[in-house]
């Protein structure tokens, strides 16, 4: 598996998939209520979230409903409010390994071109700010160092204790970072 962006650093903050046990309960119903529905991937390249990779031709996967944020603040006790909000992610149908050991603390989906946004929150599930992310065309710099550089500059604002990376065309949930 390929991967863009750099290799891992100790200081690195890590793109965190969706949890197993998380991903185990919107294969059965998601966050809107719904079962999932799996299907074949007959093109490939759906970005999963389960184990942040594009998908295979021919993989099983399945479109839920997902809101990360209140399930962030039932682990937490935070109240996000109106800021809690649902949308689309691809998975695998059945569990999967996760991420490829050795793409941990990579950035998944940091093709060069790609725009993403990063959205912060504070310890209440509000939001504090975000940032607009446009990863080179080409190295260098590396997509992933861009992206480092922006976590690290959101994360030094004390605020700050999770950051949503989202893509910009469709405003997709790709993966949280956590602050220490």
């Amino acid at each position: 598996m390929t991967t863009s962006g750099s290799p891992p650093r100790a200081a690195r903050r890590r793109p965190l998939p969706i949890a197993p046990d998380v991903l185990e309960t919107l294969r059965a119903g998601d966050d809107a209520g719904r079962p999932a529905l799996p299907f074949t991937d007959e093109e490939g390249g759906a970005p999963l979230r389960c184990c942040l990779r594009p998908s295979l031709r021919g993989e099983r996967i399945a479109l839920v409903a997902y809101a990360p944020l209140r399930r962030w603040a039932a682990r937490t006790g935070a109240a996000p409010g109106a800021y809690d909000e649902q949308g689309p992610v691809f998975v695998h149908a059945s569990a999967c390994g996760g991420p490829d050991p050795d793409e941990v603390g990579r950035h998944p989906f940091a093709e060069p071109g790609l725009r993403r946004v990063l959205r912060r929150y504070d310890a209440r599930g509000h939001i504090v700010g975000g940032r607009l992310v446009e990863l080179p065309d080409a190295p260098p710099p590396v997509p992933g160092d861009v992206l480092d550089s922006a976590l690290e500059e959101s994360f030094t604002d004390p605020r700050v204790v999770l950051v949503h990376v989202r893509a910009v065309e469709y405003g997709c949930f790709l993966y949280e970072v956590r602050g220490s």
